[in-house]
């Protein structure tokens, strides 16, 4: 088994005068089913097409788009497994020094907006090719989206690419769809039905659902959280419109999310073999470093109901669970034996919220007719059916592969919804077989107001959690320890709620948190939408943001008490919210006074930061 053509020498080792298509991608080429760029091709070679791959080119010239030639269909274009800017900056838009994904985990890779520059460079080198863009950058920035990095409201992506297409969510199926309807005799243009797409357009379909124009969400905060609200309630494939979003005089026209894959197409894409390895031409730099930790991980399912406010899964994936047959994930798991790498061991069995796998409505017709932007929040919907028995039959199957020694969930659970498994056997047995002595779970926070703004459970769900997590390990008589996640700085985090979740992590955790993430505006979310304009966009009110640069650092600090180095930071919070108790030398302070008074500048007493302003995002511009 051979990479896919990556030059003209691997063309001529194959015979090949030309590509039918060409992938083009901002990551490394890694063969695994991980890395969109060789599942994507994999798939269209299983289907008979020639394709090629062209990772990470030089945008600064036009030579690494050329050296495959023009492909007989279209050029793919993604900008990888992530958004460019997320991948480019942290929270604090500060460069990332490193890239997991690129040669020697070295940045420097790929441009920023890699999926605009790569289509431009292609138009330039290739004017008549088509061009379709896809990928998580592609897929949430489809509309006109609010963009942090810039703080300002960018046009749909289809317009500033030029592209001809765009494929939103995971697009195997729909890549196919178009490759062989260009290949029919297809005019790119005339590529108007296929669910989960979207195109530019003169004019409106007549079952269209118009959202507010770019020019009034770009002017105006309540247009811009009422085409979030629009955009958030047309997501389900089985009764969603066609969107419409004008911009100027044109018209980014999105059809309806494609529709949930079946196990038979979801285990048809996994039962295509991959090599799991990174190409050759990487040896010289040391390899791609996110392929170690993923390299035996295996996929179960897509999507996620959960419906978090921060979160693009949902949105890109779909919230219906797509499910792979138990058979599909043994054949998996059992090619891995034979693979010079293994060495036993399976790092990950599962998906975003590994413990979804199986899960549905317990009536079909009922879900395809919801409009709730969560099966879980603001309660657990009473048509779905919580039995984790799925999970539970494949783990008993995959531990009786020979050759597999150790088997994990560390991709996440939702703790909730196990709390919801009436038999309990999903938590017993996820702690008895397949917790490597730390499990990593997503309170996000504990506060009231800011965990509802998130659509999470709250701090009441996870302290039952915790008791029963800690209970079911006694019995095995096993150490085992909860790694939470937490975010800060979220839309509706003050001081004072920072400092509650403080004094949780304090009174009621295991873990002290080394990393705490300060919440990143993604584009397309319902919490960016609230961090843009200060209103909740389901409901229209208003919502405090913590936009000053001074107050994200200090609530992420606050997390971090034990670290000295902030301490002075985090001192200076506390005296802000007026909780100077917990300055000192008591059993229940978070720093010692005397550490503060040391590191502080006197001008610092007096500096002002407003905290609880309301924000400036929260009124129309």
């Amino acid at each position: 088994m051979d990479f896919l053509p990556v030059n003209k020498d691997d063309l001529k080792r194959r015979n090949w005068d030309e590509l039918d298509i060409i992938l083009v991608s901002g990551d490394a080429y890694v063969d695994h089913p991980a890395w969109a760029a060789a599942i994507l091709g994999r798939f269209l070679e299983r289907h008979g097409y020639r394709v090629g791959i062209i990772a990470q080119p030089d945008w600064r010239s036009l030579d690494d788009f050329k050296k495959l030639g023009a492909p007989r269909l279209f050029f793919g274009v993604a900008a990888g497994n992530l958004d460019s800017m997320v991948n480019h900056y942290t929270a604090d838009k500060k460069k990332r020094r490193d890239d997991t994904l690129s040669p020697g985990g070295k940045a420097g890779y790929r441009p920023d907006r890699a999926t605009i520059v790569y289509t431009n460079r292609l138009r330039e080198a290739y004017p008549g090719v088509p061009v379709v863009i896809g990928g998580v950058e592609a897929s949430m920035r489809r509309f006109a989206h609010y963009d942090y990095w810039t703080d300002k409201v960018r046009r749909s992506i289809l317009l500033d690419s030029k592209a001809d297409l765009l494929i939103y969510g995971m697009g195997e199926y729909n890549l196919l769809e178009t490759a062989r309807f260009l290949e029919a005799g297809g005019e790119i243009g005339n590529l108007n039905h296929l669910r989960g797409t979207g195109y530019v357009s003169s004019i409106v379909p007549e079952d269209a659902l118009e959202i507010p124009s770019y020019e009034n969400v770009s002017q105006n905060a309540q247009d811009f959280s009422e085409s979030t609200r629009l955009i958030q309630l047309n997501t389900n494939p089985y009764s969603a419109p066609p969107l419409a979003q004008k911009h100027e005089n044109r018209w980014i026209i999105m059809k309806p999310p494609a529709l949930p894959l079946t196990t038979e197409q979801m285990d048809s894409i996994y039962a295509i073999p991959f090599l799991r390895k990174y190409h050759p031409m990487y040896e010289k730099d040391g390899g791609v470093p996110a392929l170690e930790p993923v390299q035996f991980s295996v996929l179960t399912h897509r999507g996620c109901f959960g419906g978090c406010a921060f979160c693009s899964i949902g949105l890109h994936q779909g919230k219906f669970i797509q499910n792979r047959s138990i058979g599909s994930i043994e054949a998996e798991v059992k090619s891995f034996t034979s693979h010079p790498d293994f060495r036993g061991s399976i790092p990950d069995l599962g998906a975003a919220s590994a413990n979804m796998y199986g899960l549905r409505g317990k009536e079909s017709e009922k879900c395809n007719t919801c409009r709730r932007t969560s099966c879980l929040y603001p309660s657990v919907c009473n048509n779905l059916d919580t039995d984790h028995s799925p999970s539970i039959r494949m783990w008993q199957k995959i531990r009786k592969i020979k050759g597999v020694r150790h088997i994990r969930v560390a991709s996440g659970v939702r703790y909730d919804l196990i709390l919801l498994d009436k038999s309990g056997q999903y938590l017993r047995q996820l702690c008895e077989y397949h917790v490597g002595g730390q499990l990593k779970v997503a309170p996000e926070h504990v506060a009231t107001e800011v965990t509802k703004l998130m659509g999470k459970p709250g701090c009441s769900e996870y302290v039952k959690f915790v008791t029963a997590f800690n209970k079911i390990n006694k019995k095995l008589g096993k150490e085992q320890y909860l790694i939470p996640y937490f975010i800060s700085a979220h839309p509706g985090s003050s001081l004072k709620s920072s400092v509650e979740l403080a004094e949780f992590v304090r009174d009621q955790m295991q873990y002290y948190p080394e990393q705490v993430q300060n919440f990143t505006p993604t584009p397309m979310t319902i919490s960016t939408s609230m961090y843009h304009t200060g209103l909740n966009p389901l409901n229209g009110k208003e919502v405090y943001v913590p936009i000053n640069t001074w107050e994200r650092k200090a609530q992420r600090a606050l997390l971090q008490y034990r670290n000295r180095s902030n301490h002075s930071l985090v001192c200076e919070a506390l005296e802000k919210c007026g909780r100077t108790d917990l300055i000192g030398s008591s059993r229940k302070a978070l720093v010692k006074e005397s550490t503060f008074a040391t590191k502080r500048k006197p001008s610092q007493n007096k500096k002002s930061h407003k905290t609880e302003q309301k924000p400036k995002r929260g009124k129309s511009k």
